[in-house]
Order: structure tokens, then C-alpha cells, then sequence
């Protein structure tokens, strides 16, 4: 007698691949989108809309939701509980979970609205935490985000615009994560950083294959630190005249 809750049909036919992101887009019974993740113990499946789990905690459609409309009250001191940050810890690794589906499946503009809401978390637990080691914890794990926004960002503009607006994506999430390291006093590790070097590589990989000299932005930066005023007037008219230019 066969079992309609048994899975094995599912994990026979999609079999794990160790390091690597197995994900899919799947229609659920009720016709909704869901987001599913091979992993080796099964399959993981996620909301691709609101919150991963599917979840409305208080109601709102994220807990970071919930909590902002906390800071609303009477309390101008406000300061995460512990169960609090039990719950921010649970939305942080949700979110991780879809970010990097979104990113294997290409699907670049959802990977940076993911991206987006943990980057405003973090910033909502630094405020709020009454731990500071806790909030401090987070932190570690910014320059990771952003990377995986920037790779985002590029990528959905190298669809999009081309190869020098991914380059200017790049430079851009460099320059936020160089500012990470910075607030941290580390600068002198950022050099040295593993993902600041990915980075790197992927914007002269794009420079080679796409044949990209110096962006507009890079030569207005080259300019502007040379004292070449007149040419830097230019070059920002030219930006400004570009169809992307926001």
C-alpha cells in the first residue's frame, strides 16, 4: 500500500549534489510560485513571495515589519528581548536560504530585494540590541550580503545595460564593503578579503571578454582626483545624458 506523504519519488529523481546550489521554481497545488532547495537530508521549500516560511508574525508580512511597527510606541528606548532576537536570527537564515536559490536560479532582481531586507535587519538589530556582542555578530556576516548583492546587481545589468553598468555594479558593492571594514578599522584586511577578490576577478573577467576600458564613472573618479575639473564636468554630463542614469 503506497503512502501519499512519502517524498522518495522526489528525492530519487533530483539527487543531491554535494557543493553545489540545486534549487527550482515549482507550482504549488493552489497554482502559487514556491521556491525549492535540494539539501542533503531533503528538500527545503519556500514562499517566493513574503516571508520564506510563509509566516505573517503579528501579523505583518516579516518579522522586520513586526518589529518597526514596535518602535512606533511610547518606548523611545527600545531594545530587543531575547525571544526577539531568537526570531531575527530564524528570518536572517530563511532569507539566506531564498537569497541563494534566487542567485542559483538566476532571478537576480528577487536575490537583491532578499538581500535588501537582511541588510535592513542587520541595521534594525545594531540599533536595537541589548547585547552588544549579539548585535555585533551579525555584522560579521555584512560584507557576505553585500557580496551577494553586488554579484546580483551586476549580473541583472550585464542582462540588461551591458557589461560597464555590471563593472560600475561592481565598484559600487566594493565600495560599500571597503566602508564595512572601514567602520570596523579593518581596512588593511580588505585587500585580503576572499569575496572582495571574487569581486575583483569577476570585474576584469567581464572587462576582457566585453572589451570595457575605464567606465565613465572610474574616469570621472580619475578626474575629479586629478584636479581636471573641466573634463569631469563632461564626463558627468555624459552620465547624466545615459538612458540608465538614475
Amino acid at each position: 500500500m503506497s503512502d501519499t506523504h512519502d517524498i522518495d519519488h522526489i528525492l530519487n529523481e533530483w539527487p543531491h549534489q554535494s557543493g553545489v546550489i540545486s534549487a527550482r521554481l515549482v507550482r504549488a497545488g493552489d497554482g502559487r510560485e514556491v521556491v525549492q532547495m535540494r539539501v542533503e537530508m531533503g528538500v527545503l521549500q519556500m514562499e517566493a513571495e513574503g516571508r520564506p516560511d510563509g509566516e505573517h508574525p503579528e501579523g505583518a508580512d516579516t518579522y522586520l515589519d513586526a518589529l518597526i511597527q514596535l518602535t512606533f510606541g511610547p518606548d523611545d528606548a527600545f531594545e530587543l528581548t531575547e525571544k526577539q532576537c531568537f526570531e531575527v536570527d530564524r528570518e536572517f537564515m530563511q532569507f539566506y536560504h531564498r537569497r541563494i536559490c534566487w542567485l542559483a536560479l538566476r532571478e537576480f532582481d528577487r536575490a537583491i530585494a532578499d538581500a535588501d531586507h537582511t541588510l535592513a535587519l542587520m541595521d534594525f538589530a545594531a540599533e536595537h540590541a541589548s547585547n552588544s556582542d549579539w548585535g555585533l555578530s551579525h555584522e560579521q556576516y555584512r560584507p557576505f550580503v553585500l557580496f551577494h548583492r553586488t554579484q546580483a546587481a551586476s549580473l541583472r545589468a550585464l542582462q540588461g545595460s551591458g557589461a560597464e553598468s555590471a563593472i560600475e555594479e561592481i565598484n559600487h558593492g566594493l565600495q560599500s564593503i571597503h566602508e564595512v571594514f572601514a567602520a570596523a578599522e579593518a581596512e588593511e584586511d580588505f585587500a585580503e578579503d576572499e569575496l572582495v577578490g571574487q569581486l575583483v576577478e569577476l570585474k576584469e573577467s567581464l572587462r576582457d571578454e566585453y572589451h570595457v576600458g575605464p567606465t565613465l564613472a572610474e574616469q570621472l573618479a580619475e578626474a575629479v582626483a586629478n584636479e581636471e575639473f573641466e573634463r569631469a564636468a563632461e564626463l558627468r554630463d555624459q552620465m547624466a545624458r545615459r538612458p540608465d542614469h538614475h
